[in-house]
């Protein structure tokens, strides 16, 4: 099956020419938008520590979540107001806009990752979408108060002092009946959460990642 050279030939104790590894920071993969008006449009993952995007699998649930409470067909989202404060890939950022988001505000605070957010931004041309190269929790406590119908908190795993933090700068921001999206390495119950004045609306368990659908 190998390529052996010449020299090779007859040896059993050949082996082919070891291949030379790829840098780390060179290895990428792609997820896909799952619904809306960009549906099956790849986004890049770079190799980056930290960096999960949530998955297909949790993607759907959520946003099926978030359509009914939005009462629009198809997975829509018309009209809502969103904040995805750590954007990665954008991957939920992205996705709230394909399905018919009216604003989507993007905090990355990578500088490669803030590139690749606009390249995407353009490429798609999605004028609901804002990116912003900075901190999320400060822009939360930014944004108007009671503004926001649904803010994604999705730190890297590592942490931990974030998660605490963004949930406290979200609930001013929320819209009456406005939810909070936060992804985790474990369950969050509703005791920790009750600090912020939240509870868990919808939680899903899929391998390692805990999805809470949280709200006041």
């Amino acid at each position: 099956m190998s390529n052996k050279s010449s020299s090779s030939k007859g040896s059993r104790d050949a082996s082919p020419p070891a291949r030379p590894a790829r840098p780390h920071s060179a290895r990428t993969h792609e997820v896909r938008i799952i619904g809306g008006e960009w549906r099956r449009t790849r986004l890049a993952v770079a190799d980056k520590p930290g960096l999960r995007p949530t998955p297909d699998r949790v993607r759907e649930t959520l946003f099926n979540w978030l359509a009914s409470l939005a009462g629009a067909g198809g997975g829509e989202l018309p009209g809502w107001h969103c904040a995805d404060i750590f954007a990665g890939t954008g991957a939920l950022g992205f996705e709230a806009a394909s399905r018919g988001a009216a604003s989507v505000l993007m905090c990355e605070q990578d500088p490669a990752l803030v590139l690749q957010l606009k390249a995407v931004q353009a490429k798609l041309d999605a004028q609901a979408v804002q990116v912003e190269r900075g901190n999320g929790v400060t822009a939360l406590a930014r944004c108007t108060p009671r503004s926001m119908q649904a803010i994604f908190i999705d730190p890297p795993y590592d942490q931990a002092a974030l998660y605490a933090q963004a949930l406290r700068a979200a609930v001013p921001a929320l819209a009456e009946g406005g939810v909070i999206y936060l992804e985790a390495a474990r369950r969050w119950e509703d005791a920790e959460l009750a600090e912020s004045g939240l509870t868990v609306f919808r939680h899903l368990k899929a391998g390692a990642v805990h999805a809470h659908l949280l709200r006041t």
